[in-house]
């Protein structure tokens, strides 16, 4: 995703801008906010026009945003105006949300590809957490070497690359375009393809619904990194720090995406793999909570960074192996959308936490709400369709 020179720094940057914890952290539920909005119909333009214009239409869409971005920076602009920004920038992500995996399975499908999808999507994984690793360092470093709002500049004009490159390159194959009979009845099939596939599926439901408990706090767990580790290391303006912690997560995501197959064969149900994952990730964010050393919570975000990049390609190729391709899309971005409703909620309450009671009593609330799939759900069932 396209967020890699300025996503190490994004926090700090709202909080430079004048806003507070409780500010900021809303700012980001309102991205989340246009995420659920905007996640249906923008699946419909991938399964209706294809993933190459809804892909195209996400660089442009950020690109402006980000650049909007730099300007509230600028003039120290109201929070009505960043939650707004914050909308858009929303927009731009469901453009890609759903439109790129199903892009990639279909030209999978369509060439005959028999082997393991947590392969495909675990080296996808590890370019991803390449990019970040590499950005994030830049992006943190240039901004202390320059300011805050660089990075963000930078990301504007890789935005401008990228949609050039794709308007050439990127083919949709495997993928034939159908006919829209209306967003609204669109919608509607969407919402009865999300049941028959989604919804009445057992295990495909357990998913969807750890969606907004697992999703929804890693949006906090990673941003608030940020500044906590800034507070830990008795440094404000040690912008390096912020850049550095971004490339942690991004380096575990790489050893993630190695991991994927080696643990999914650990388990012989993937929903179970997933089970493990997620009550250990919660554990990690009890003691990141519990530690107020710079270095043991270093080390602890590096875990919870390994668990939650090794589990993503095993949830993404279980869903994809249970989602038939002319829904795909729309199927995936609706999982997606499930996700940011979480991210709406926990962000402001969590963020409003870190005002009262600190940023380590922040992650002990987080730990709480991600334990969710693993305590306040039923288990999911012994039997699954793999792929």
């Amino acid at each position: 995703m396209p967020r890699l020179s300025s996503g190490g720094i994004n926090t700090i940057f709202l909080l430079d801008a004048g806003l507070s914890n409780f500010e900021a952290f809303t700012a980001n539920a309102f991205f989340t906010a246009g995420m659920v909005i905007f996640e249906i119909p923008t699946g419909v333009v991938a399964d209706t026009i294809g993933r190459r214009v809804s892909y195209l239409a996400g660089t442009v869409t950020l690109m402006v945003t980000t650049l909007l971005y730099v300007f509230l920076w600028q003039i120290e602009g109201p929070f009505w105006a960043w939650a707004l920004v914050s909308i858009l920038l929303g927009l731009g992500f469901t453009f890609f949300s759903g439109a790129v995996e199903a892009w990639l399975v279909d030209a999978l499908d369509a060439t005959g590809f028999t082997g393991s999808l947590e392969g495909v999507f675990g080296r996808g994984q590890i370019v991803t957490g390449i990019g970040m690793l590499t950005g994030s360092v830049l992006g943190g470093y240039v901004a202390q070497l320059t300011n805050l709002g660089v990075p963000f500049v930078m990301r504007a004009a890789v935005l401008v690359i990228m949609f050039v490159y794709a308007a050439f390159a990127m083919k949709d194959i495997g993928f034939a375009p159908k006919t829209s009979t209306g967003t609204i009845k669109e919608m509607k099939l969407i919402t009865s393809a999300s049941v028959e596939y989604g919804w009445r599926v057992p295990s495909v439901k357990w998913l969807m619904l750890s969606s907004p408990f697992t999703a929804g706090v890693s949006f906090y767990a990673f941003y608030a990194l940020q500044p906590y580790l800034l507070e830990l290391a008795g440094d404000p303006e040690a912008y390096g720090i912020a850049g550095i912690t971004a490339a942690l997560v991004a380096g575990a995501q790489i050893c993630g995406g190695i991991a994927a197959p080696r643990i999914r064969g650990r388990f012989r149900l993937r929903t179970s793999a997933l089970l493990f994952a997620v009550a250990i990730s919660s554990v990690t964010l009890l003691l990141i909570g519990l530690f107020g050393n710079f270095w043991a919570v270093v080390v602890l975000v590096a875990m919870w960074g390994l668990l939650f990049a090794a589990a993503s390609p095993i949830r993404q190729s279980y869903l994809n192996g249970m989602i038939p391709s002319q829904q795909r899309a729309t199927i995936l971005s609706f999982d997606s959308m499930l996700g940011s409703t979480g991210g709406v909620v926990s962000q402001p309450v969590l963020g409003r936490a870190a005002d009262v009671y600190g940023y380590g009593t922040s992650y002990l609330f987080g730990a709480a709400i991600s334990a969710g799939p693993a305590v306040y759900l039923p288990l999911p069932p012994t039997e699954e369709r793999s792929r």
